[in-house]
């Protein structure tokens, strides 16, 4: 308990600042109400646009905008699950005139304004690329405590756990590895490598506004590093004052038969935003807290779900400077440790099998816009992130098996974006560095005894073990340039969209020297066309260029540990760049029937991939290490299929949403195992989320995942593990429930909720048992039922 001390007085004292903040008054020029349907409606945001002038209604509906000088302003008002509207207003010297402002419904979301379309605020409806989002109602639905968990919820999307002795996870974008899709902070690449080995789970889900998601080649705006896809990590911004705080309850493995559930995971949080009365400044700051113990699914003592815990704090500020300027920063700490294997009481070298890491991770963003002109935005950023891990990854009581990785990334630049008549130029440029240094660190090696003899007697006088000194395994250093331009156009019923992107990179390793200075310039375009067939249907094709560079990904810095076999992932020195060429074509229909809102989205996609990655696994040695080699496949790959959503809403109280992708991935010619087919890949998988307001204030949940067979590696005990074994996997139909039960207070709402995750626990049958099992032999779900209560404390809970 006295670990989340801290995080509840920050709570309360931050509470108590915004609730005081209320008691004050200002005389402003522009007062005005926000209505839909004769309803006052609250929490609506109103921006005078072309400057960072804005503020958020009340309970009441109300708002008000101070420091408007004389002159025409456009006001536009908007807010989740209604139109945008805008309307022009004079203002002059010394008159306050109020206005009232009517908004439509939008239950399809259709007018949400995303910004990873073009680095700016654009509704998803106008936008040539197609962008997905996952909003603060889907994590609440779906009891997702972390992002990562939110992901499978999304066309094309599924997460997956890769080990269960630590449990390092990645997300697939239409089937691709999660190297090949790029994780953005709030629109900036500094999720490192490194954070990739477990950062889906690191991140918690309350310091989320909200998650958007561009499959297929991402922008030029963005790097080229996204072959797969962009998942863009958008962190909370104050714009009203108010609190949340929560805690939460889960039994994993509850009614499982052979394993030690159902065992705790307990979180809680908070967040808390405050917005100054004339609306200048405003500050969000969120907490975040969890212990999960260690899951055992078969009773062999060794992790299926490792234990870990985590705290997380942080914050994000923004002062307007001036009438049109605006400084953002942002910064939040994470201090995390998980500890897989087995017997968990015991010193990690004195365990059979360990495998632990513990992060320390910071950063944070410095953002300066400005507007000129009428509405054109120049933006200069720079951000950072810091990554200490001290590890563990060892077996039979092995000395020599710790570890430490530091890795600092940074990104910095300039944008301006400009409006041309009817068209829209956002130009650039960015520079993305790293540095990652991975050690092995010192041990005394009791397997090299050397023995003091006496020379006459012949007697033993002592013995000695020497002192192997820290090793350097990788002393990586990447710097990536770029300047981009990207040109949108809108005539009638078609926008296109076109951008190059010159990217210069360099990489060198500096504790393998043999392998040279790895370095290349590439080009790397984007066209993207929309047409609207008709009011309520928009038509997409795209086509784009990215690639992965030869350097250390995240896989590599985790280390797959059993009794039998170590596995180290290594490049090969010659290993050359991956392009991939993108083709997508997608129609995106959503129109009123009735009384619903109905959906559906078709998306066909086509990657090709010249020189792609594979794994070429090693014989083990004496010691039962195994390297995997990195190396480029000598024809190439393609992976194809189509994304399918639909999505039906009523004016009131019921919504569903389903998802489905059929898909294919292979190489040109037999790899590994003889087969052409991706690994882990499953040909068919998909998402169900439904929400149903059958009484006052209640509300029930359903949501269920589909994940169809996929070829998975073994090299287990019941196998030559030497040579390994390709195995079919079945399918899985994860369904949970969840209801949820709001009680009104006095300019609060106390919620109640509970549910079960995997009510029907299709999990995975056939774990290995004990020392010398496969860790990485694990698919389907990542947890099996679980059984979870908690409550929340607010005055934006709706």
């Amino acid at each position: 308990m006295k670990k989340y001390l801290p995080i509840l007085l920050v709570f309360i004292y931050i509470n108590h600042i915004a609730l005081r903040a209320n008691e004050l008054s200002e005389v402003c020029k522009l007062n005005g109400t926000v209505m839909s349907n004769g309803k006052a409606l609250p929490f609506a945001n109103v921006i005078v646009k072309g400057t960072t002038i804005g503020t958020v209604t009340d309970e009441a509906g109300s708002f008000a905008l101070c420091d408007l000088k004389k002159g025409t302003y456009t006001i536009t008002v908007s807010a989740v699950g209604f139109k945008t509207a805008e309307i022009k207003v004079d203002i002059d010297e010394t008159d306050r005139k109020t206005v009232e402002i009517e908004l439509q419904e939008d239950l399809l979301h259709l007018d949400e304004v995303v910004v990873s379309a073009d680095r700016g605020m654009l509704k998803r409806t106008q936008a040539p690329v197609m962008v997905n989002t996952i909003a603060p109602a889907l994590f609440a639905s779906t009891q997702s405590v972390v992002v990562g968990e939110a992901l499978n919820f999304m066309p094309g999307l599924r997460l997956e756990n890769d080990c269960q002795n630590c449990g390092f996870n990645q997300v697939r974008i239409n089937g691709m590895e999660g190297p090949y899709s790029q994780i953005l902070i709030n629109s900036r690449p500094i999720f490192s490598g490194l954070a990739g080995v477990y950062g889906l789970e690191l991140l918690p889900a309350n310091m989320i506004d909200r998650v958007e998601v561009v499959r297929g080649g991402g922008s030029v705006l963005y790097g080229s590093n996204a072959i797969a896809g962009t998942i863009n990590i958008i962190l909370k911004d104050a714009s009203i004052n108010s609190y949340e705080v929560g805690a939460s309850g889960s039994l994993i493995g509850t009614g499982m038969a052979r394993s030690n559930g159902p065992i705790s995971d307990y979180t809680v949080n908070f967040n808390n935003t405050f917005v100054a009365t004339n609306n200048r400044t405003g500050i969000t700051i969120y907490g975040f807290t969890r212990d999960r113990n260690m899951f055992d699914a078969n009773g062999d003592g060794y992790s299926e779900l490792a234990p870990m815990s985590n705290v997380s704090l942080g914050t994000r500020f923004w002062q307007r400077v001036g009438e049109r300027g605006k400084i953002s920063a942002d910064i939040f700490t994470i201090r995390e440790k998980r500890d897989g294997g087995n017997k968990q009481d015991y010193p990690l070298h004195e365990r059979d099998v360990a495998e632990a890491v513990k992060h320390d991770m910071r950063a944070g963003s410095l953002i300066f816009e400005r507007y000129f002109r009428q509405f054109d935005l120049l933006s200069i950023f720079a951000s950072a992130q810091y990554l200490n891990r001290d590890s563990y990854y060892g077996a039979n009581q092995s000395l020599s098996s710790y570890g430490n990785s530091f890795d600092f990334t940074y990104n910095t630049g300039a944008q301006y974006k400009a409006i041309i008549g009817l068209s829209t130029l956002t130009a650039g440029l960015e520079l993305t560095g790293s540095n990652l240094n991975d050690t092995k660190l010192a041990y005394r090696d009791l397997t090299s005894p050397t023995f003091d003899i006496d020379p006459i007697t012949g007697d033993t006088l002592g013995v000695s073990f020497p002192q192997v000194k820290n090793t350097t395994v990788s002393d990586q250093s990447l710097l990536t340039s770029g300047i981009f331009a990207q040109h949108d156009m809108g005539i009638g019923k078609w926008k296109t969209s076109v951008g190059l992107r010159a990217e210069q990179y360099r990489i060198e390793d500096f504790a393998h020297p043999e392998n040279g200075i790895k370095k290349g310039l590439v080009l790397v375009p984007r066209l993207s066309i929309m047409y609207n067939a008709l009011p309520w249907i928009q038509t997409r094709v795209s086509y784009s260029q990215g690639y992965r560079a030869p350097q250390i990904f995240d896989e590599d810095l985790h280390v797959e540990t059993s009794g039998a076999r170590q596995v180290f992932n290594r490049n090969d020195p010659n290993l050359k760049q991956e392009t991939s060429h993108s083709f997508m074509l997608s129609a995106d229909a959503n129109r009123e029937m009735g009384n619903f809102f109905i959906g559906f989205l078709a998306e066909i996609f086509y990657t090709r991939l010249q020189n792609p990655f594979y794994n070429e696994i090693g014989a083990p040695d004496e010691n039962g290490t195994v390297i995997y080699t990195r190396r480029n496949a000598t024809d190439g790959a393609a992976v194809k299929g189509i994304n399918l959503e639909t999505k039906i809403k009523s004016f009131k109280d019921f919504s569903l949403t389903a998802g489905f992708t059929l898909q294919e991935s292979l190489y040109d010619t037999p790899q590994e195992f003889n087969t052409r087919e991706f690994f882990r890949t499953p040909k068919q998988y998909g998402y169900l989320m439904l929400d149903w307001d059958f009484v006052k204030d209640l509300c029930l949940s359903v949501s269920g995942t589909y994940t169809g067979p996929m070829l998975a590696p073994y090299f287990g005990p019941n196998t030559n593990p030497d040579a390994g074994e390709l195995r079919s996997t079945p399918d899985f139909y994860d369904v949970g429930v969840k209801l949820t039960y709001n009680i009104k207070l006095e300019g609060k709402t106390l919620q109640l909720f509970g549910g079960v995750k995997n009510i029907f626990n299709s999990y995975q049958k056939d774990f290995d048992v004990g020392i010398d099992r496969d860790p990485s032999y694990i698919y389907g779900p990542t947890s099996p039922r679980t059984v979870y209560f908690g409550i929340k404390l607010g005055n934006m809970i709706r």
